[in-house]
């Protein structure tokens, strides 16, 4: 028997990729593809890639009717919009993960610290699993609710939480991430108009990021310590995919390739979405963007730098699949009892 999904807020970047990856999804049915923009159009106007593919259309039905018909809903909205819903929704007994930041962080502080509101329903917050399977798989499994990552936060997280878990960091970490075009959604604006977003490596957010409370939470979380992050976000000339460079500073002797390789094997060595990349040769030595994209993977390596007892960490993660909704895929399979690999083992695209 197949499980009903729907996604409310299907229209967008991520509603769409969610549509393309469960539209091969051997044990779901997709009920419901909602937008109240789009009703009645059907998916491929707004996602021309699901022609042939889905026959869906888009429903403007009130996001509760929707969800009345589903035993789990993807909340695809934007943030301050899934904090209104998601409480009539669990008082449904629908499934849910959510893709905004209103149920990612666990301390209802934070939320006026970095999204300047009260949040209204701090009690909540803990019936949330913090969707990065690579850390709450456990957790994960047959839950009810869970949050998806932020796409900066997933890719710095996973590059730094085997270091952190090791105990070697020291002192403040420094983290800088390069973002693809659709990171900013699809709804235009000036600063994504092809004659001002073409061609740029653009500082958006020097300081004081949002996703910097999701690393700072997970990092504490597995690691039992408290570590400061810094960092800073570019918007850079590609569409998809994003490139995490952290500063890692470390001991003098934890300047061991040996000793770090072994803090990421030991933590990923049985993920089936982590690759990690550190070659002696070609073009691709470390991990890029460009050779994830498509695809649930995300590439880990590092390098080291002796000269000032720092660790490079990289990480490279399609921001719409890892960054969002193959994270999400990934943790729906887990909740409900699926090999967690299910729609989701395409391998990238390359090149492109």
């Amino acid at each position: 028997m197949s499980t009903k999904v729907s996604i409310i807020g299907a229209s967008g970047y991520v509603g769409g990729e969610l549509l393309r990856l469960l539209s091969r999804h051997p044990g779901v049915e997709i009920v419901a593809a909602h937008s109240r923009v789009h009703a009645g159009e059907y998916v491929h106007r707004v996602h021309p890639n699901l022609r042939g593919v889905l026959s869906l259309q888009f429903t403007g039905e009130d996001p509760v009717s929707v969800a009345s018909k589903s035993d789990l809903v993807f909340l695809s909205v934007p943030h301050g919009a899934s904090v209104k819903l998601t409480p009539k929704l669990v008082d449904m007994g629908v499934r849910i993960i959510d893709m905004s930041a209103d149920f990612r962080l666990k301390d209802p502080s934070a939320y006026k610290l970095w999204y300047h509101y009260e949040h209204p329903y701090p009690d909540l917050l803990g019936r949330f699993v913090y969707g990065l399977p690579e850390l709450h798989r456990e957790e994960l499994r047959g839950a009810r609710y869970a949050s998806a990552p932020g796409c900066n936060a997933a890719a710095a997280i996973l590059a730094l939480a085997p270091l952190a878990r090791s105990g070697m960091i020291r002192g403040t970490i420094v983290v800088d991430v390069k973002v693809g075009s659709s990171g900013a959604g699809g709804k235009p604006s000036l600063a994504t108009h092809f004659s001002e977003r073409f061609g740029v490596v653009r500082p958006y957010a020097p300081a004081g990021h949002r996703h910097v409370a999701e690393i700072e939470q997970e990092l504490r979380a597995v690691s039992g310590r408290e570590h400061a992050v810094a960092m800073s976000a570019h918007s850079v000339n590609m569409v998809r995919g994003i490139l995490s460079t952290s500063h890692v500073f470390v001991d003098s002797g934890d300047m061991d390739p040996a000793k770090v390789w072994r803090a990421y094997r030991e933590m990923y060595r049985d993920e089936p979405f982590i690759r990690f990349v550190r070659d002696k040769k070609g073009i691709f030595r470390y991990p890029d963007p460009k050779i994830v994209v498509g695809s649930n993977f995300a590439d880990i390596g590092f390098e080291l730098d002796p000269h000032t007892s720092r660790i490079v960490a990289l990480s490279a993660i399609d921001n719409l699949m890892k960054g969002a909704a193959g994270s999400a895929l990934q943790s729906m399979n887990l909740m409900l009892g699926f090999d967690e690999r299910t729609a989701l083992d395409a391998a990238p695209l390359h090149p492109i």
